[in-house]
């Protein structure tokens, strides 16, 4: 039997319940409490339920066996005769099936029994929107039966549990959308850098990592960042500080553009900067108010063949020849590159003019980069 949680464990487990979400493995620190106040075996919870057409996802506390996650996730979920539990009250295993009904199960002799489970408290959470999580607290046979205390301790954390799946759940897909617009802004090879209200860099994307490592027209000194000659810097310094400025004053975003010289002699980059609006509740530091956007000309367009070929209903000489066209190569040097005759190359073009509708080769690059091709 569990000791009465005082209110400073009380607190301290609900803060680590709500803290959760953002643990590299959401609720460990909350579940290995629980289990260590319960005095049971493992604690799991179970964020996603498995199927037959998919793994379930799954936490389990310090000691459990991914071996046996794994059984179960592939096998053993569809034995187990705990499941469908009245949403939200805890129950334990005796009051859910008889003693013998549980013994004789498949579940128990072939899954639990090896591994020394005997009694199991849970509970089913069916969130308002499509959630179906289940917590379930396990102990030996040798081990006291779970008590009418023990489920109203658990009880007590199964509403704010609730929630903080509910918070997960947003979290989670503000961070899928996240990555899906930031490997978008990639693909179309623009590079990005968010800068806090200080000025510093608080994140860069893969397209501006690879032009701060080159050092050619942007470098990154002391988490602030210097373009170009010291004339380009200082301009670029006034810009951001103005557009810092905007954002404090709540005032619409502005909006500044800036072209830099690059010391290589490569072409030059092109440069906006942007304030972030913010929202009404924002607060706190390093929050993002500052975003530049990078174009570099030297960039090749990332647009698979295949795409390309699928979208335009190109052959694949024909979509070769596109992309290379697209990316700055002349009607003569793209025949070089792909080993054939100029007038074989001006025979795709031809075709590809018809089936695309352009009459011009301008117009075609500027048809294929303007396309989704590039986010494939």
């Amino acid at each position: 039997m569990a000791h009465e949680l005082t209110l400073d464990e009380f607190s301290g487990m609900l803060g680590n319940l709500y803290q959760g979400p953002l643990e590299d493995i959401p609720w460990a620190t909350f579940l290995n409490q629980l289990n260590q106040y319960l005095q049971s075996k493992y604690v799991t919870f179970i964020l996603r339920p498995p199927s037959e057409h998919s793994e379930g996802l799954m936490v389990n506390t310090t000691g459990s066996s991914s071996e046996v996650t794994a059984s179960y996730n592939k096998h053993f979920f569809a034995l187990d005769p705990f499941v469908g539990l009245p949403n939200r009250q805890v129950v334990t295993n005796s009051e859910f099936l008889s003693r013998v009904d549980w013994e004789e199960s498949e579940f128990f002799k072939s899954f639990l029994e090896p591994v020394g489970v005997f009694h199991i408290l849970g509970a089913d959470i069916r969130t308002s929107d499509g959630a179906q999580c289940r917590i379930r607290v396990s102990r030996g046979r040798e081990d006291a039966e779970f008590t009418a205390d023990d489920k109203a301790l658990v009880a007590q954390f199964i509403p704010h549990l609730e929630r903080s799946i509910q918070i997960h759940t947003q979290l989670n897909r503000i961070e899928t959308e996240r990555n899906l617009y930031a490997g978008a802004v990639d693909q179309l090879a623009v590079g990005t850098i968010i800068l806090d209200e200080d000025g510093k860099v608080l994140q860069t994307n893969r397209v501006a990592e690879r032009l701060l490592q080159d050092k050619d027209g942007l470098k990154l000194v002391n988490e602030g960042l210097q373009v170009g000659n010291p004339r380009d810097t200082q301009e670029f310094r006034r810009l951001v500080k103005q557009a810092l400025q905007s954002q404090k004053n709540n005032l619409p975003s502005v909006v500044e553009a800036l072209r830099v010289q690059r010391p290589s002699g490569k072409a030059d980059l092109g440069i906006i900067v942007r304030s972030v609006p913010l929202s009404a509740w924002n607060e706190g530091k390093q929050c993002p108010s500052v975003v530049i956007f990078i174009s570099d000309p030297e960039q090749e367009s990332s647009a698979p063949q295949e795409i390309v070929k699928a979208l335009f209903d190109l052959t694949p000489a024909e979509a070769q020849l596109a992309m290379l066209l697209a990316n700055g190569l002349t009607l003569d040097e793209a025949s070089d590159a792909l080993g054939i005759s100029r007038n074989t190359a001006r025979a795709h073009l031809r075709s590809t003019f018809s089936k695309t509708g352009v009459t011009r080769q301008t117009m075609l690059v500027r048809l294929i980069l303007r396309s989704v091709a590039t986010l494939g």
